[in-house]
């Protein structure tokens, strides 16, 4: 059985999103684009996934600069994760601050919902 999404670790979740992108890499076809994640609060971490060319590639660092920054607690990032967290309402009271592009935050959130990582948690 799947441990609960409180379970993982910020690495742990990282890497599974590189690997069920990478696994189905339809969605991401076409995608170019670097976002990195600016994770706050009781585990911290900054992490940037990029993709190219189908491809998803995820390293904790934060350079080169990205085209997004999304910054959030760990907790709200898990509900994110979960779909139980809108990323626009998010912005809007003050749960997820944005730097950069915000068409490619909207899209980032558009393509994660596509996987449907819940089933995978």
């Amino acid at each position: 059985m799947a441990k609960a999404i409180e379970g993982y670790f910020l690495s742990e979740l990282m890497k599974l999103i590189e690997s069920v992108l990478n696994e189905n890499p339809t969605p991401i076809e076409g995608v170019s684009a670097s976002y990195q994640f600016t994770i706050e609060g009781e585990e911290e971490g900054v992490y940037q996934l990029r993709i190219d060319s189908g491809k998803a590639l995820v390293k904790e660092q934060s350079e080169p600069p990205a085209d997004c920054t999304l910054v959030m607690s760990l907790a709200d990032f898990r509900k994110f994760l979960l779909g139980k967290l809108n990323g626009t309402m998010a912005f809007m009271t003050g749960k997820l601050k944005i730097k950069g592009d915000l068409s490619k935050a909207i899209k980032i959130e558009s393509l994660l919902r596509q996987y449907n990582l819940k089933e995978r948690l």
